[in-house]
């Protein structure tokens, strides 16, 4: 019995199991709709170049749709804590379903831009709207620290299957609709985008089956010490992981006056620790702009000439091991700590990347892009576990939601410069540039948090000792006094 419940335990199984039903739902609200993602992302591009749409204004379309998200996800994650978590999950997941019906009836370029723009329609197979940065503020709000990264592990792995999956069932329908039935290519799409929209129901269905114990209210008050007469009350709570480990005596001091803005309990040490993550973030985001999913596909499709069915199983296959591979990186991560696991995994990654568009023989270079894909997602898990252990709780879903623009804005200006490098024959530049950037992404996270995160490790446990060391000393007081 020892090994499988060892294994379950480096699986994160175990985890799982004992995981709240809030989280499950979470998970499962996040692999059905990257599950819409992974369908729609295997004909997006080429639907739009079927409707008449040329390669740089297709690139327009989806910076364009990006750049529309930045706002809107911005402002629903602003107020999500306040105006409710399940309230705004559930209006994305109507958005959603309303998008999908409108590109399954138009085909006109301004149309489908306000739908994608307004509604939610992912140009790149990624997340967007504001699910992931509300989802995990609130994976992480209902599951104890030492448990996040198996929670994130299974998280990032739902999701990767997810798109495999939809990649796999929207290439086979294509191929049936068209091979089977003689659908034209665009009539094709259209019942993929009512099948999008349908998904889009389920969310919903499955964001209202979630509890009151997902807002941020309910747990914040059962947290905070009762107020003492003699006393302010103290927002210990509130006050950042990095600031406990830097500048103990700094608690000692009373706050100056209140401050007003989004971010006014962050201290300098958190500020620095954001703007380095916006930074480099930002660097790997514009990257994977370069070189999304959809890109992805479009870029086989079209110089190897691969029909829906056959591109729709390779990509299956390559993003089940990449979902696949999200377990390993946490039984990784719990040795070698999160930044080491996100950097050692994904370079091997980005340098694939880079070499991606030089074979011109399908074999060589479906062996490139499984090979990339078996070290593309392992950085995933333990990036957002770092994430959230690094914030503030009270300040946790904001600022997941600013670094989630940042990433946002930055992935947007890449499918421009893709579609035009495109239209001009040189869609492999853009690839190689990807994987270049990558690199730097993950050369500077190294140097920059490696350090970091053993430090904080330091500090936790030494709180950790310092409250075991209290408890005992109260039972002990309280067992004088009993006698």
């Amino acid at each position: 019995m020892r090994l499988p419940a060892r294994i379950l335990h480096e699986l994160g199984l175990a985890t799982m199991w004992r995981a709240p039903r809030d989280v499950k739902l979470l998970c499962a609200q996040r692999f059905v709709r990257l599950f819409a993602y992974g369908g729609s992302t295997l004909i997006l591009a080429s639907y739009l170049s079927a409707v008449g749409i040329a390669d740089d204004w297709i690139g327009l379309f989806m910076t364009l749709t990006l750049a529309g998200d930045v706002v809107i996800s911005f402002l629903l994650t602003l107020f999500a804590d306040a105006v409710g978590r399940r309230a705004v999950l559930a209006l994305g997941a109507v958005l959603m379903a309303a998008s999908g019906v409108v590109f399954a009836l138009s085909g006109n370029y301004w149309v489908l831009l306000a739908a994608a723009v307004v509604g939610v329609i992912s140009p790149s197979g990624n997340e967007i709207g504001p699910f992931r940065a509300v989802e995990e503020s609130t994976v992480a709000h209902l599951t104890p620290r030492e448990l996040l990264p198996d929670v994130f592990a299974w998280y990032a792995l739902l999701g990767s299957a997810g798109t495999a999956l939809g990649q796999l069932v929207c290439g086979w329908a294509m191929t049936s609709l068209q091979a089977l039935h003689g659908w034209e290519f665009v009539a094709s799409c259209r019942v993929v985008f009512f099948a999008y929209s349908a998904v889009g129901v389920v969310k919903l269905s499955l964001t209202l089956a979630l509890s009151r114990d997902v807002e941020a209210a309910k747990k914040d008050e059962a947290r905070q010490p009762q107020p003492q007469q003699a006393q302010p009350p103290q927002n210990d709570e509130t006050r950042p992981l990095l600031a406990d480990a830097a500048a103990p005596q700094q608690r000692e001091q009373p706050p100056a006056q209140k401050k007003q803005g989004l971010f006014a309990s962050l201290d300098k040490d958190l500020w620095s620790l954001v703007i380095r993550l916006f930074i480099l973030f930002g660097v790997d985001s514009f990257a994977s702009g370069l070189a999304s999913p959809t890109w992805m596909t479009y870029y086989f499709r079209r110089k190897f000439s691969l029909p829906e069915g056959q591109l729709g199983s390779i990509f299956f296959v390559t993003s089940t091991i990449a979902a696949a591979s999200v377990l390993v990186a946490s039984s990784i991560a719990k040795r070698i700590g999160n930044v080491k696991t996100m950097v050692f995994t994904h370079l091997p990654s980005s340098l694939t990347l880079t070499l991606l568009p030089l074979p011109s023989h399908l074999p060589l270079a479906l062996t490139l892009l499984i090979l990339r894909a078996c070290t593309q997602n392992m950085d995933v898990a333990p990036r957002t576990a770092f994430l959230a252990a690094a914030l503030p709780a009270a300040q946790r879903t904001a600022v997941m939601g600013a670094v989630n623009v940042v990433k946002t804005t930055a992935q947007s200006l890449g499918p421009l410069l893709t579609g035009v490098l495109a239209g001009r024959g040189r869609f492999g530049l853009a690839f190689g540039l990807a994987g270049s950037l990558k690199v730097v992404y993950d050369l500077g996270m190294l140097v920059s948090f490696a350090g970091t995160e053993k430090r904080r490790a330091v500090a936790g446990e030494g709180g950790r000792r310092r409250a075991v060391v209290g408890e005992g000393e109260e039972r002990e007081g309280d067992e004088e006094g009993g006698r």
